[in-house]
């Protein structure tokens, strides 16, 4: 019979080796340093803008890691209007996209309110405003619910008063203590990946969010769900585990370049087209290639996102070529495609 963690007779009194994460920890601390100095030199506009990107990809990807596809334009326009954000293009967003978001921002954005029992069934209210369950794979067993008051009233009086540790290794213990504790049928993987957010929000003491932990996990699933099966299955020391949260943590932060890079091209795109005439349609179809469609861009799918017919989808796309806005893709094949020009 499997013995886990949380039956050991010394949980939860996790321990762990500070000499080998401790430059690794360092490192991620100055490379969140950097990055929060970097987003304060390019303004409110862009930084809301790069929040807006950052909170839909930690939306979309969390939930993707439990195998649950949600849709990328719902969760944009649901994030923005919560941020008070509005944009050409937005659409009405279904209960659950509005649930899981509404999880998100209340972690991100009042990150420094305590975590109390109410909180997180209001975030399982969110996630399951239908009271649907039953998605979510189990990788270990949890305590005995006679158990689970107990459980997680210690884990919620250390959460909320714990100061004496580095807020980076608690977002990681924090992490691992939840869904060790499994405390709802469904949904532990999302909250806890939320209580990440928000003690990671809490670390850098701002509700601007501008790296997404989840977009990360998500790239490395397999190994997610494979150390914290194996952490579940050892002793309490989660050296291992501090290693890889931290690990991806840090790859989480070096990709930010690339969110960056796309907030940054829109911005100097818009500058640069300040006085250009646009129609409604235009600037979302542009919006869209400036965010990163996937796939190519012909006047058919112009025509079904823009709601238009396709004789007004090509008169668009004509009159940006013209405007040397867009470009004909090389070697498009029986259907032409369009890119952004260069």
């Amino acid at each position: 019979m499997n013995v886990y963690i949380h039956q050991l007779s010394n949980w939860p009194r996790f321990t762990w080796n500070q000499e080998s994460i401790a430059s690794l920890l360092l490192e991620i601390s100055n490379k969140q340093g950097r990055l929060l100095g970097r987003m304060e030199s390019i303004g409110f506009v862009l930084k809301e803008e790069a929040t807006l990107q950052t909170i839909t990809l930690d939306v979309l990807k969390s939930s993707e890691i439990e195998g649950e596809l949600l849709n990328a334009d719902q969760v944009r326009s649901s994030v923005a209007r919560r941020l008070g954000m509005n944009f050409i293009g937005m659409v009405p967003s279904d209960r659950n996209v509005d649930g899981v978001v509404e999880m998100m921002m209340d972690a991100t954005q009042h990150f420094n309110e305590d975590l109390s029992t109410e909180r997180l069934f209001s975030w399982h209210g969110c996630l399951f405003p239908t009271g649907r369950s039953g998605r979510e794979k189990v990788h270990f067993k949890a305590p005995d619910s006679e158990l689970l008051n107990d459980e997680m009233n210690h884990f919620l009086n250390w959460l909320n008063n714990t100061t004496a540790i580095n807020p980076i290794i608690k977002t990681a213990i924090a992490h691992l203590w939840f869904v060790s504790i499994h405390p709802f049928e469904d949904g532990n993987g999302r909250i806890a990946r939320a209580i990440s957010d928000m003690l990671l929000a809490r670390a850098d003491g701002t509700a601007q969010r501008f790296y997404s932990m989840s977009t990360q996990i998500r790239k490395e699933r397999n190994a997610y769900y494979e150390i914290l099966e194996a952490t579940q299955k050892g002793d309490l020391d989660i050296t291992d585990w501090l290693s890889w949260f931290l690990n991806c943590l840090d790859r989480s932060l070096n990709a930010t370049d690339e969110t960056l890079r796309i907030v940054l091209q829109k911005a100097r795109f818009w500058e640069a087209h300040s006085k250009t005439l646009l129609n409604n349609r235009q600037v979302l179809m542009i919006n869209k290639l400036l965010d990163g469609f996937v796939g190519k861009l012909n006047s058919s799918k112009w025509a079904s996102i823009a709601k238009c017919s396709q004789d007004t989808a090509l008169r668009d796309i004509l009159n940006l070529i013209d405007k040397k806005i867009l470009v004909k893709e090389l070697g498009g094949g029986r259907s032409t495609s369009y890119l952004i020009a260069e």
